[in-house]
């Protein structure tokens, strides 16, 4: 007589399954069943929802967001950014998208990562697209990095993430030519708003010559020759005057000025070229600005021995501190933030939020950073 192997398995109880698993479970079937029964009874209207698409992008503020464009050995990489596929997505019509956070854990280095899942679908078609991703639980910056602990800070880390996914996703599911029409139609409403004759160029480099800027500058910013230069571009140009016009940033902060000069003869940080030591070197003109004494004032009775001292010895904001940020202040951190032009310059002034005293300003300014992350990751590929 044959006798049985016992299974391992045998001793091992089933999960029970609760009602209200049980109730979930139902809710969601009906709630996709209802989705696809509507897609399939209400198909969409391809000529109108084209109409629909083109017509968005005569808007010329959705126009200016709709592509990311860089230069990579010579070749001009662009494409559409997570705005404008959104946009696409909601006129096209029967598209669902969406990212979940399904599992959290801790690596083999210690630090806790979760498992993202970005997801888009077609409804009418049927047609899907998943991507799964991790995302550890840590922020790089130019001094190494630290763990993220804050979970307000975790969620904005894997939502910046998951939008790029679920950019992809909808790439996937909505047909190329519809979003290759909306790219063309955003290039002519920029065209139709950003002059990019010959005369407007010469405008442009004579509008930023009072800085210093000459056109071999915004030349080697943009990576082409001036007279092929792009409709998006000359709005990025703008915005930059706009910036320098209105004194809230420097040249160096947007163009490679060449060697800058020492900082024993200017009185500025050694690492002017970074975008935090520039927030310091304006901090402390202004504290400069406001320390030094009206042109018509008189000296006080006793001044003379004060100045004397003060001329001796280098000042109370110009010594140097335990920390250099000990003087930064939220407007500065804000400043910087919003100044920023990629994830290196943002990260750099994120640096310096630690150092605000006040703890709801901290947490103010982190929001501010994650907001600007995920803008700043709609322009990255």
């Amino acid at each position: 007589m044959n006798e049985l192997v016992e299974s391992p398995f045998a001793n091992r109880s089933a999960v029970p399954e609760t009602a209200g698993a049980r109730q979930d479970q139902s809710r969601e079937l009906a709630d996709l069943q209802v989705v696809y029964t509507m897609a399939e009874r209400f198909p969409r209207d391809e000529v109108k929802a084209m109409d629909r698409i083109l017509l968005a992008f005569t808007r010329p503020l959705l126009a200016e967001k709709s592509q990311y464009e860089y230069s990579r050995g010579g070749t001009e990489i662009r494409g559409a950014s997570i705005k404008s596929l959104e946009a696409i997505a909601a006129a096209w019509g029967n598209i669902d998208a969406a990212w979940r956070e399904r599992s959290r854990g801790v690596d083999a280095r210690g630090i806790p990562y979760s498992e993202v899942e970005a997801v888009a679908v077609d409804l009418q078609t049927r047609t899907r697209k998943r991507i799964s991703f991790i995302v550890p639980h840590w922020r790089d910056t130019r001094q190494g990095g630290y763990v993220l602990k804050d979970e307000r800070d975790c969620y904005e880390l894997c939502a910046n993430q998951a939008q790029r996914r679920v950019r992809a996703c909808l790439e996937a599911v909505i047909p190329s030519d519809v979003v290759e029409a909306a790219m063309q139609q955003a290039d002519v409403t920029l065209k139709a708003k950003a002059d990019t004759s010959p005369e407007a160029m010469a405008k442009m480099v004579e509008a930023f010559a009072p800085f210093g800027v000459t056109k071999e500058h915004i030349e080697k910013r943009i990576q082409r020759r001036l007279d092929s230069i792009t409709p998006m571009q000359v709005v990025t140009l703008k915005r930059i005057y706009a910036s320098l016009r209105d004194e809230m940033s420097e040249p160096t902060e947007w163009f490679e000025m060449g060697d800058a000069p020492s900082a024993e003869a200017e009185g500025a940080p050694a690492a002017e070229g970074s975008r935090t030591a520039s927030v310091k070197s304006r901090m402390k003109a202004g504290t400069k600005k406001k320390d030094a004494p009206p042109a018509g004032a008189k000296a006080k009775p006793g001044a003379g021995a004060a100045t004397a001292s003060a001329t001796a010895a280098p000042r109370a904001a110009d010594a140097p501190t335990k920390t250099d940020a000990a003087v930064v202040t939220y407007a500065e951190v804000a400043q910087a933030l919003n100044e920023a032009t990629n994830p290196d310059d943002a990260n750099a002034a994120a640096d310096l939020i630690r150092h605000v005293k006040d703890a709801q300003q901290r947490t103010e300014l982190g929001a501010l950073y994650s907001s600007r992350m995920a803008d700043l990751d709609e322009d990255a590929p």
